[in-house]
């Protein structure tokens, strides 16, 4: 991470529980700042979003005013829908099966169509819906971000760095391991948001986590590191175990 570019903003907890509970009063008090109009939210993947998705369920009911937010995914696996690693279909179960939203509200990937034609379809729908910026970019309200023990952050892997500056808005990445096709955010989408706001915990992803935050050199071979939001705010929400090495 260059050394011009300004920090994020770090946010600490105990544990993953306290993460997903800290970033539900952001997106609160999101909600309350911006208070008229959608508010276009991609969503991601992994054991955190899922303690949160359960957390909304539960006790943030009456708290949000579901009838604004729009839900995207930042990447999702080209699975269906009813398949266990469909990230639309984790949260249908764990948040939209129990809060008030309606159809309109949602737009998964189109995981139905080959892959880089449910790329093109989903970047239309994207571009359709959502603002732009001046470079034409759409510009998501909240974007959420995990991020892998390899340093990957959507489906943007460690070796197709490429798609940090893909021009599209979407694209098809492969898995370097299993060689499943994702469907991925782009790098110069993701960072037009106006919030990139990343959730990771667990001592497994202590040392890249430090790497990337103390900006060492090392830190730079991985995607997340690469993710700056060009005007937009960067933060990021730990817990304890993963900020452990963080300066």
């Amino acid at each position: 991470m260059d050394n011009t570019t300004p920090r994020p903003h770090l946010h600490v907890f105990d544990d993953g529980p306290a993460v997903a509970r800290a970033f539900a009063d952001h997106l609160v008090k999101k909600l309350q700042q911006q208070p008229e109009g959608p508010v276009y939210w991609a969503l991601s993947g992994g054991s955190t979003p899922k303690l949160l998705f359960k957390l909304l369920a539960k006790e943030y009911g009456e708290k949000i005013d579901w009838s604004r937010l729009h839900f995207f995914w930042g990447d999702d696996r080209m699975v269906p829908y009813d398949d266990p690693e469909s990230n639309y279909g984790e949260v249908k179960s764990l948040l939209f099966d129990h809060v008030p939203v309606i159809e309109e509200q949602i737009h998964p990937v189109p995981t139905d169509l080959p892959a880089e034609e449910a790329a093109e379809a989903y970047a239309a729908t994207i571009s359709e819906l959502l603002p732009q910026n001046s470079d034409g970019l759409p510009i998501f309200d909240i974007n959420m971000l995990g991020m892998g023990g390899d340093g990957h952050t959507a489906s943007i892997f460690p070796d197709s760095m490429d798609l940090l500056t893909d021009e599209r808005i979407c694209a098809v990445a492969k898995h370097p391991e299993s060689g499943q096709l994702r469907v991925t955010l782009t790098g110069p989408v993701i960072n037009a948001s106006d919030e990139v706001v990343f959730l990771v915990t667990g001592d497994s992803k202590t040392e890249r986590v430090a790497q990337i935050l103390n900006r060492t050199k090392e830190g730079d071979r991985f995607p997340a590191a690469h993710i700056r939001p060009v005007t937009g705010n960067l933060h990021w929400f730990l817990d304890a175990a993963a900020a452990a090495e963080v300066k």
